[in-house]
């Protein structure tokens, strides 16, 4: 069975940064593609970043990019999503899900994701 566990959320500031941790067990994070969602309230959940088996290739919503990165670290089976540069309207409660496929695409629709953590909340204060 497999199992996401989000953490690392919080309040921040406006300009600060949040490191996200998805600690994955039942499945080893170098043999699925792995993602970070985000959803607020009465809005549809939105890609963040995503990230291959072999974490060769990296996808990034636009509205991120340049100021998160998301890597694996394949020893601990956690996936980490460095968010920088925080703005007001990144607060969202944000899952990690994983899709139990080894190909080479960075996925950034929700429905091609098996697997999803209960999601942690980032709210950034302006």
């Amino acid at each position: 069975q497999v199992q996401l566990v989000e953490s690392g959320g919080g309040l921040v500031q406006a300009g600060g940064s949040l490191r996200l941790s998805c600690a994955a067990s039942g499945r080893t994070v170098t043999s699925a593609t792995m993602g970070w969602f985000r959803q607020v309230p009465g809005k549809e959940r939105e890609f963040v970043a995503a990230i291959t088996w072999n974490g060769a290739i990296t996808n990034y919503a636009d509205s991120v990019k340049g100021r998160c990165t998301i890597s694996r670290d394949g020893a601990k089976n956690t996936v980490f999503l460095q968010m920088s540069s925080l703005k007001a309207e990144d607060t969202a409660v944000y899952y990690c899900a994983l899709r139990p496929v080894v190909d080479n695409v960075p996925w950034s629709e929700h429905h091609r994701y098996d697997y999803w953590g209960q999601g942690t909340q980032v709210t950034v204060s302006s």
